[in-house]
């Protein structure tokens, strides 16, 4: 039952940030929404929001149980698994995916990513028109491209572990 909606939640979270980030070029926000916004402003900001939720219930659902200690094992005292990983990757060896180590840092980095980039969005929502919102936007920027590496990452992390098999 937990695995099944984890995994539906994992699709809601891939197709979120795949429509948001594939879409955001075609984005025309700054200060605030512009009068002449189109279908792409807006889906951004209400998918936007509803990626607000999903990223809270999803990374609560992967930390609850004590499934913050694989993601965030810096966080439990066990950063050697991390760097046993590094040095074993190195080495060619590739680490394991549901060890604590290397690859579940980078999926609760990833995870602490998705939260920053759709707070500073909906902080950039919550600001517009003021001079703070520029700011945000640039938060949400930064944040956005944090998250896009770490999907890279966490994508190489997974066909590496395809490859193996």
């Amino acid at each position: 039952m937990r695995e099944q909606l984890l995994n539906r939640l994992h699709l809601a979270v891939v197709v979120a940030c795949a429509w948001l980030v594939f879409t955001s070029p075609w984005v025309a926000m700054l200060r605030r929404i512009p009068d002449g916004a189109g279908f792409f402003d807006y889906a951004h900001v209400a998918l936007g929001f509803a990626g607000l939720v999903l990223a809270v219930i999803y990374t609560w659902a992967c930390a609850s149980g004590g499934g913050w200690r694989t993601y965030f094992p810096w966080a439990a005292g066990r950063s050697g698994a991390i760097v046993d990983d590094v040095r074993g990757l190195l080495r060619g060896r590739i680490p394991v995916a549901e060890s604590g180590g290397l690859f579940a840092a980078i999926e609760g980095l990833l995870l602490v990513a998705l939260l920053a980039v759709a707070l500073t969005g909906v902080a950039w929502f919550l600001m517009q028109g003021s001079a703070e919102a520029v700011a945000w936007r640039g938060h949400h920027i930064i944040a956005a491209r944090a998250l896009i590496g770490l999907i890279v990452a966490h994508v190489l992390a997974v066909a590496s572990h395809l490859l193996e098999l």
